[in-house]
C-alpha cells in the first residue's frame, strides 16, 4: 500500500503539482478532431490536468487550445465567435489567434498598443490518427509527436472514442494494467460466453483464474506478463503494455483487433478515459465498426451531446440482477460499464493508505513505482521515460510458450509494432 503522502503526490496533477508537472511533459490526447468538424466551427470546452480551456479551428483549419478564460475580465471564450482567424470573446470584442496573441481589441483607442502586451494562454495542438494532441509543458521541452500504432495506421484500421470516467485517472488506469480481473469482473456465466472467434485465450483464462505476474521495465514504461497453465509443458502469456504516463495496451485475442485506452486526467476526481480498438494489418469489418460504434467492447454508449456513458453511477450502471445471477459475474453489459461501476465505486481518489495488496497486484505496484520516480526524477532533473517516439512502436500479445521459454524473449516478434507485420495472438 501506499502512504497518504504518496497517494496525495500520485493523484494530484493539477498546474504547481509534481505529478502535473511530469503529466505536461507529455503529448495529451486532448479531444477528437471531428468534434472540430471544420474551419471557423463553434468552439468546444475541454478540461485537462484541472485547466479549463476552449478548443476551436480557425480560418485556416489550424486548432487552437486557449484558457477558457479571457485574459480581459475572465469571461469564457466558449461562448466567443470563432471568426477571420482567431476567437472573439463576446463581452467586450477581445479577439485572440491560435497562438492566444491577442489580434484585435476594439474597445481599446485606434491608436493604442495594449492589445500588444496581452497574451491569452495557449497551448499547442497537433492533429495525428484523427486525435487533437496538446502539449502543456515548457515549450523548449516538447517531444517528437507520439508514434503509438494506433495513431499511426490508415483510418480504416482504428476506432477511437473517449468518454468522461467520474474517478481519479489512477483508479481507472490501475484497473487497465491488472490481468487477473477479466477472469472475474467480464466474465460471462455461460460455458460460451466469452469465447472469440480465432481464439483459445478465454478458454486458457477460465481454467486457471489465479494468473502468476512477472514484470520487465523498459525505456518506455512496463511490460507485464500474466502467466496461465495450459498443460505440464506450456504457459498461456497475456502480455500488457503500459506506456509512460497514461497508456495501456490490452492482449488481444486471435485475430480480433487490439484494444488500448489512454487515461488523462481532466481534473483530481475525474478522467478522460479514451478507448481504441485497431488492427495492424487489416481495415476494421463492418460488423466490428457497428459493434464498436453503438458502444461495445471497451468502448461506450454516451448520452447524446455528452460523453457521460448511458449507464453510470446514477442509475448504478444499469446493473440487471437477473442477469447477475444468469448471465454474467455482474449483471452489467459491457467492458467499459463494468470497469466504470468498480473504479468509481472506490470514490473520486481512493485511499491507497486503506488496501491490502496480493501478488496479483504486482504489476500496479510497479507502475506507482515508476510514477513516483519519474515525479521525483523530474524535480531533480532527470528527463523521465517515454519520451522518444520510436520507444512507443509496441504491440501487446497473448501466445503460448514453452515453460523454459522467457516470455520477453519468447514474444519479442509478437511486441514489435512493424508496419506490415503480425503475429496473431492466441
Amino acid at each position: 500500500m501506499l502512504t497518504r503522502e504518496e497517494n496525495e503526490l500520485l493523484t494530484r496533477t493539477g498546474p504547481g503539482t509534481p505529478m502535473g508537472a511530469l503529466l505536461r511533459r507529455y503529448w495529451i490526447p486532448a479531444l477528437l478532431a471531428e468534434e472540430l468538424t471544420e474551419p471557423d466551427c463553434p468552439p468546444r470546452r475541454v478540461t485537462l490536468l484541472g485547466e479549463r480551456l476552449v478548443a476551436f479551428r480557425d480560418t485556416r483549419g489550424e486548432i487552437g487550445l486557449l484558457a477558457e478564460a479571457c485574459a480581459h475580465r475572465g469571461a469564457s471564450l466558449f461562448f466567443g465567435r470563432n471568426e477571420e482567424y482567431g476567437l472573439r470573446c463576446v463581452y467586450h470584442g477581445w479577439k485572440y489567434d491560435v497562438h492566444g496573441t491577442c489580434v484585435d481589441m476594439p474597445s481599446e483607442p485606434a491608436e493604442s498598443t495594449f492589445k500588444d502586451r496581452v497574451h491569452q494562454a495557449a497551448y499547442p495542438c497537433r492533429e495525428r490518427g484523427g486525435i487533437v494532441w496538446a502539449y502543456m509543458g515548457p515549450p523548449e521541452q516538447m517531444p517528437g509527436l507520439p508514434e503509438l500504432e494506433w495513431a499511426l495506421v490508415p483510418p480504416s484500421q482504428c476506432f477511437a472514442s473517449r468518454r468522461l470516467q467520474e474517478c481519479n485517472y489512477l483508479q481507472s488506469m490501475e484497473g487497465g494494467i491488472d490481468s487477473s480481473h477479466i477472469s472475474f469482473l467480464h466474465r460471462g456465466l455461460a460455458p460460451q460466453a466469452d469465447l472469440r472467434a480465432s481464439s483459445q485465450g478465454h478458454d486458457f483464462i477460465r481454467r486457471d483464474r489465479h494468473p502468476k505476474f512477472q514484470i520487465a521495465e523498459v525505456d518506455y514504461g512496463l511490460l507485464i506478463g500474466a502467466r496461465r497453465t495450459v498443460d505440464e509443458d506450456h504457459y498461456y502469456w497475456r502480455i500488457t503494455q503500459w506506456l509512460m504516463p497514461w497508456y495501456t495496451m490490452i492482449p488481444p485475442f486471435g485475430d480480433n483487433p487490439i484494444g488500448g485506452h489512454a487515461w488523462v486526467p481532466a481534473d483530481d476526481e475525474s478522467c478522460w478515459a479514451w478507448s481504441v480498438d485497431w488492427h495492424p494489418t487489416r481495415s476494421l469489418t463492418a460488423a466490428e465498426l457497428e459493434h464498436m460504434r453503438s458502444g461495445g467492447g471497451i468502448h461506450s454508449a454516451l448520452i447524446p451531446g455528452t460523453f457521460r456513458p448511458q449507464a453510470n453511477r446514477d442509475n448504478d450502471y444499469l446493473l440487471d440482477r437477473q442477469a447477475q445471477r444468469t448471465e454474467s459475474m455482474t449483471g452489467i453489459l459491457g467492458i467499459s460499464a463494468q470497469d466504470a461501476a468498480v473504479q468509481e465505486s472506490m470514490g473520486p481518489i481512493f485511499d491507497r493508505s486503506r488496501e491490502h495488496l496480493g501478488t496479483s497486484d504486482t504489476a500496479i505496484i510497479a507502475a506507482r513505482r515508476c510514477l513516483l520516480s519519474a515525479a521525483s526524477g523530474l524535480r531533480e532533473g532527470r528527463e523521465p521515460a517515454g519520451l522518444a517516439p520510436t520507444s512507443q512502436r509496441v504491440r501487446p500479445a497473448s501466445l503460448v510458450l514453452p515453460k523454459d521459454v522467457p516470455f520477453q524473449e519468447g514474444a519479442r516478434d509478437a511486441l514489435d509494432a512493424r508496419a506490415g507485420h503480425y503475429v496473431v495472438s492466441a
